[in-house]
């Protein structure tokens, strides 16, 4: 329900703050005192289109918030998850809006965009002849209003048609796996032939393609390879190189190992590193004689190193995922190829199935209409009642055929309009295409006045309830106010004295002039607040004892029709 709503700075409101009660709230007032306002402000923050002309004169900004206490509505919790808000018990939207046609929205200090917003005030307050906000305009509504009202029997339907849609989709998830019909399956084992056959000729190995780039490195630089090599043999042969130089300087020391034996040991050492220069200029030799400029193995490598290239880029990163690619590929190829038998099981399942689906939707079809049957004609009656004589309220259904299976959804396959027609002689239409004004609101109470909260939205505007009714209907719509205030808040703005008699918190709506400027102002009213506006309402005098002896009587007898409902 909406519990406050705080107004600055829209049209001749400069600062007003409304606390709304439980059960029926009233605004009522002269023409032209700001009740409009009052609308346009709850509207504006619902997420309507912003407007620069709502802003008061000599303002850059208009703000309006709107604090709601919401409970357990199931299907708004669902909304705040999947926008990843937070849930709160209590829900505080404020929108600002400036001059210059900027825009801030916050749902509980969080910024949301003017879409998110209307997706989560659908679910908070239903305004009457708004499309923003009006939950029955909406086709989908519709449906799962019907089911609502259907209670445990839809539900009940709705239930097996899920069950069928499971088997379903589990059956086309295993065709699926078997490649489809048979052209499918033989095309696919072509693709998969192939592909396996290619992964299987490249002979991938781990670790081959940093050799092979190894290898190509080293015939790419084989002149300045060789040219390094050739160097280092010339220096360690060349006479006089460094080799001579130790050999003489072993020799040296041999001589005086007799005299001096530390010469002795110095020679071996000089021996062991004469010998390690030998081993080194033969190895150089041998490295020489290895290294080649061989083009046709350059041409081979690169060629090879193409291949691999090719095959990790058409069927994974790296040689490993490659492999992982072929092990997936043969199994699946191995139950494509045994999957004949299997998947003539399948399809045969999936005919049977898809025939109980469509009996199912149809069963669904058939509760539905049963249900739409007597619901259409208790709320013809309703709207009898409310002065709406003419009235005609049906509900179509779309037709479907067993064709149209594939396209069932947990809903069954059925789509449903709301058709209407106020008038006689006048064809039924689309709801959204008709009404509205007080009629529109007397079709929204003849509709609330046959459900207890179905929709979970815990706020419900009334404007131009009143129009074109009084006397015995002006108070059967007082009385049903009253019933649907007991599960739902309403906020209705009214000229009629049954209603505001009616009334579980009644606020008065005036414009006054002060310093110069005019202003709307918004009053509470006490008990006898509320009997000097029920006897304005009745064109009563102010002045007239038998005038208020009336009112108080109308405020006498609502409130016995209030408790006799509890």
């Amino acid at each position: 329900m909406l519990e406050k709503l705080t107004i600055q700075n829209i049209a001749l409101i400069d600062r007003a703050e409304i606390e709304f009660s439980r059960g029926l709230n009233v605004l009522s007032g002269e023409t032209g005192a700001g009740k409009s306002i009052i609308l346009d402000s709850i509207d504006f923050v619902l997420g309507a289109k912003a407007d620069k002309s709502m802003i008061r004169y000599g303002e850059e900004f208009c703000l309006v918030r709107a604090l709601f206490s919401v409970g357990e509505n199931l299907r708004l919790r669902e909304v705040f998850e999947e926008m990843d808000l937070e849930w709160e018990d209590c829900i505080l939207i404020s929108r600002k809006f400036t001059l210059d046609g900027k825009s801030q929205i916050k749902v509980n200090g969080c910024n949301v965009t003017a879409t998110m917003l209307r997706k989560i005030t659908a679910y908070l307050v239903d305004v009457h002849g708004q499309s923003e906000h009006f939950y029955l305009l909406r086709e989908s509504n519709q449906l799962r209003l019907l089911d609502e009202i259907g209670g445990d029997t839809v539900r009940e339907e709705k239930e097996k048609v899920a069950r069928a849609l499971a088997k379903r989709r589990e059956i086309l998830s295993s065709l699926k796996m078997l490649g489809g019909d048979e052209s499918e399956r033989e095309r696919r084992l072509d693709v998969l032939r192939f592909q396996i056959d290619e992964i299987e000729r490249a002979d991938l190995k781990e670790g081959e393609e940093e050799e092979l780039r190894g290898k190509r490195d080293k015939i790419l630089n084989a002149e300045r390879i060789l040219d390094g090599l050739n160097t280092a043999i010339s220096c360690l042969n060349a006479d006089g190189s460094g080799m001579d130089a130790i050999l003489s300087a072993q020799r040296a020391l041999s001589s005086i190992e007799r005299y001096e034996p530390q010469g002795g040991i110095f020679s071996e050492r000089l021996e062991e590193v004469l010998s390690e220069l030998s081993d080194v200029k033969e190895s150089l030799q041998d490295l020489m004689d290895e290294t080649s400029l061989d083009e046709e193995e350059a041409e081979r490598i690169e060629a090879r190193l193409d291949e691999i290239k090719t095959v990790k880029k058409k069927y994974g990163g790296n040689v490993s995922s490659v492999l992982d690619f072929l092990s997936r590929a043969k199994e699946e190829y191995d139950v494509l190829s045994d999957s004949g038998e299997r998947y003539v099981r399948l399809t045969g399942e999936l005919s049977v199935l898809e025939r109980e689906l469509y009996s199912a939707c149809c069963r669904l079809t058939k509760v539905r209409k049963e249900t739409a049957k007597s619901f259409t004609s208790r709320v013809t009656s309703e709207l009898k009642t409310l002065n709406i004589a003419s009235a005609q309220f049906d509900i179509a259904f779309a037709p479907y055929e067993e064709s149209d299976v594939p396209r069932a959804t947990g809903d069954g396959l059925d789509a449903v309009k709301f058709l209407f027609s106020a008038n006689a002689g006048e064809p039924m239409k689309e709801l959204g295409k008709i009404i509205s004004g007080g009629e529109m609101s007397r079709f929204m109470l003849a509709i609330k006045a046959q459900l207890s909260s179905v929709n979970e939205i815990g706020t419900y505007l009334f404007d131009e309830i009143d129009a074109g009714i009084s006397g015995i209907t002006a108070k059967v719509v007082a009385e049903k106010f009253a019933r649907i205030s007991l599960s739902t808040q309403i906020i209705a703005v009214s000229h009629l004295a049954q209603i505001a008699a009616m009334a579980d918190s009644h606020i008065l709506i005036e414009k006054k002039q002060e310093g110069g400027k005019t202003y709307t102002r918004l009053t509470p009213l006490g008990e006898e607040g509320r009997k000097g506006e029920i006897v304005r309402l009745i064109g009563g005098d102010l002045g007239s004892d038998a005038a208020f002896v009336h009112a108080n009587e109308m405020l006498k007898t609502s409130n016995e029709y209030k408790n006799s409902l509890h």
